[in-house]
């Protein structure tokens, strides 16, 4: 049953993050099996929100699920559930991050436009930067202190990522991340934008975020060789791989309102093979 459930999980991430799948298969086999779970645990909580008919009550389930879990309740009808038991028996799991993933999640249910900058780092610090301190315990369970930090930047930073490459179907949504602020100082209007059109205030603004981006894949990048060695290429190439879905954008021409960015599977053996030459 445990085989099945690790299975399952293993399935959720290959189906929705090629690029997770591929940096992480790169670790040993108890580690991987763990990402896998938690990768669930968070794939299920953002499909309640994007994808849920009543997502207030499926979240509110959810939430009670997870309490129960942490009481010691087997929820042994559902794969990742069981996975995740599995996880919490065999690291040092910190159950803060899950919670706050949840309110992270929660906030897309109420919350569709953003002001400042600040109030996006915040957010993003919820449903991104959580992941990071979730993995922590079993990427680097000797030095879960010292990599706090950077961790919660690589996780900023892959959030204004996906923000960046996934502008178009947020608007969809009625969602603008894009503070409102950043968008005033590059004289970009919010007609301008739902017009989705690539305009010289558009790439400013765009750019502008890109940037601070970048400032928190450099302070991630600062303590990556904290990790132990079989966590280290793994961390490093998630990293390499979301950034440089910045720089396809860029060679598309900053249009991202016509196309979805990403990272083909040559490019990324291309960084990998790099990387393995430093």
């Amino acid at each position: 049953m445990l085989n099945e459930a690790y299975k399952h999980c293993e399935s959720t991430i290959k189906h929705h993050s090629k690029t997770f799948y591929k940096a992480f298969s790169l670790l040993p086999s108890n580690k991987k099996k763990a990402v896998w779970a938690v990768y669930s645990f968070c794939r299920r909580v953002d499909d309640i929100v994007d994808e849920g008919t009543d997502p207030e009550t499926e979240l509110s389930l959810f939430r009670s699920q997870f309490s129960r879990f942490l009481n010691g309740e087997k929820l042994d009808k559902d794969p990742m559930w069981i996975a995740l038991h599995d996880v919490f028996q065999r690291f040092s799991m910190d159950p803060q991050p899950f919670h706050e993933m949840i309110l992270g999640q929660e906030m897309d249910l109420y919350k569709s436009r953003y002001k400042t900058l600040n109030e996006l780092e915040h957010y993003s610090y919820h449903v991104a930067s959580t992941v990071g301190l979730m993995l922590l315990p079993i990427l680097a369970p000797k030095r879960v202190d010292v990599l706090r930090d950077s961790a919660v930047s690589l996780g900023i930073g892959m959030q204004i990522t996906n923000i960046l490459r996934d502008i178009s179907e947020d608007l969809d949504r009625d969602r603008i991340y894009l503070p409102y602020d950043e968008m005033k100082d590059s004289g970009l209007s919010i007609d301008a934008l739902y017009s989705r059109t690539v305009t010289p205030e558009f790439i400013k603004l765009w750019e502008t975020l890109a940037t601070h981006a970048d400032y928190h894949y450099e302070k991630a990048f600062s303590t990556i060789d904290q990790y132990p060695l079989d966590a280290r290429l793994p961390v490093k190439s998630s990293a390499i791989f979301y950034r440089a879905i910045l720089q396809s954008i860029r060679k598309k021409g900053y249009n991202i309102f016509d196309q979805r960015a990403y990272v083909t599977d040559d490019e990324k053996e291309q960084l990998l093979s790099a990387i393995g030459g430093n």
